[in-house]
């Protein structure tokens, strides 16, 4: 890999949007925007992330830069929209606003009972009405036992749940999980953070598959990835701007089947955009683009965080460079 040079800001951009609620432990999101021959890339790993556990996600970034993607199979996908750990009520809107007709819910949010997730629950199917889909997440919170109770109580709260995602940590936890409800288990950590992403099919742990391009190191990873676990397929963003969606909406476009709505109508998560027309549903549906949006320079000198933050993520963006295998040089200009 050419040397990272982080002064070249002119094919660089950090930037730091908040967040309309607290989402997965963070109120602020920040990443960088970086350019290539074949448009625009995003690297934004979650800040608790090592270098090592970083680097797929510069892959994936260098993808979009420099080779683009598959041809898509479709040209719109379904999504759910993503309700956070918030009240009811505000469950509720989030839902009504959307115009989804599938629902992510998050759950065991630290601090939080089970009657605060019962009772977003039971907000957003009043919100979807009887028709309407619900998935529960609960990152990883729950032991084997814990999460068979609670997932009895959520599946009767929500009529009936599509599926529950990562209610446990480990593979074997979800399988024991999974031999004892009946609601579809889901995996995506198990998938996402694994030094094998295909063992959680082998292992029986999981019903559905949470693939999502970004941390599995780019497009065509993780079609590899999917084909290879045998499970169907849900992709889910990592809470990028619509910049790093949009290859999260190629990967979608490019899976030979989609069974499930998909969790990518996250922009609506962001306070704010770094492009002009943001990736936002239009009935429920999100339309696949065949290159990544530009940034609209205003929109990025406005989500533009101080000269410290630019430098920690610049100078974390170099560490994770050095850790790639060797290839030619990607930073361009902006075209």
């Amino acid at each position: 890999m050419a040397s990272f040079d982080p002064a070249a800001l002119d094919a660089v951009r950090v930037y730091a949007l908040p967040m309309r609620n607290r989402f997965r432990g963070i109120t602020v999101r920040r990443g960088v925007l970086l350019s290539g021959p074949a448009g625009w890339g995003e690297f934004c790993p979650f800040e608790d992330y090592d270098d090592a556990a970083a680097v797929p996600w510069l892959q994936a970034a260098f993808e979009a830069c420099e080779e683009g993607w598959p041809e898509p199979v479709r040209d719109r996908i379904p999504v759910n929209c993503t309700v956070p750990a918030v009240p009811a009520e505000t469950a509720a809107q989030i839902v009504a606003r959307s115009g989804c007709r599938t629902a992510k819910v998050k759950i065991a949010e630290p601090g939080q009972s089970a009657a605060d997730d019962l009772a977003r629950v039971e907000a957003v199917r009043d919100a979807l009405g009887p028709g309407g889909a619900i998935r529960v997440d609960a990152n990883a919170a729950w032991d084997v036992d814990t999460a068979v109770s609670r997932l009895r109580e959520l599946d009767g709260a929500a009529g009936g749940l599509e599926y529950a995602e990562q209610p446990c940590p480990s593979i074997e936890e979800l399988a024991a999980v999974r031999r004892r409800v009946e609601v579809r288990i889901a995996a995506d950590e198990s998938i996402r953070r694994a030094e094998d992403p295909m063992r959680v099919a082998v292992a029986g742990a999981a019903d559905v598959a949470i693939i999502k391009a970004t941390p599995l190191g780019g497009v065509r990873r993780a079609l590899q990835v999917a084909e290879a676990s045998g499970l169907p397929c849900v992709v889910s963003s990592a809470v990028e701007t619509s910049v790093g969606l949009s290859a999260q909406l190629a990967l979608a476009g490019a899976l030979p089947e989609l069974p499930f709505a998909c969790g990518l109508g996250t922009v609506a998560l962001l306070e704010g955009d770094v492009v002009a027309e943001p990736l936002l549903p239009e009935q429920g549906f999100l339309p696949v683009p065949s290159t990544p949006p530009e940034p609209d320079p205003a929109r990025v000198a406005a989500a533009t965080p101080p000269a410290d933050v630019q430098r920690w993520w610049l100078d974390r963006m170099a560490r994770v460079g050095k850790l790639l295998r060797p290839r030619g040089p990607w930073l361009r200009a902006p075209r």
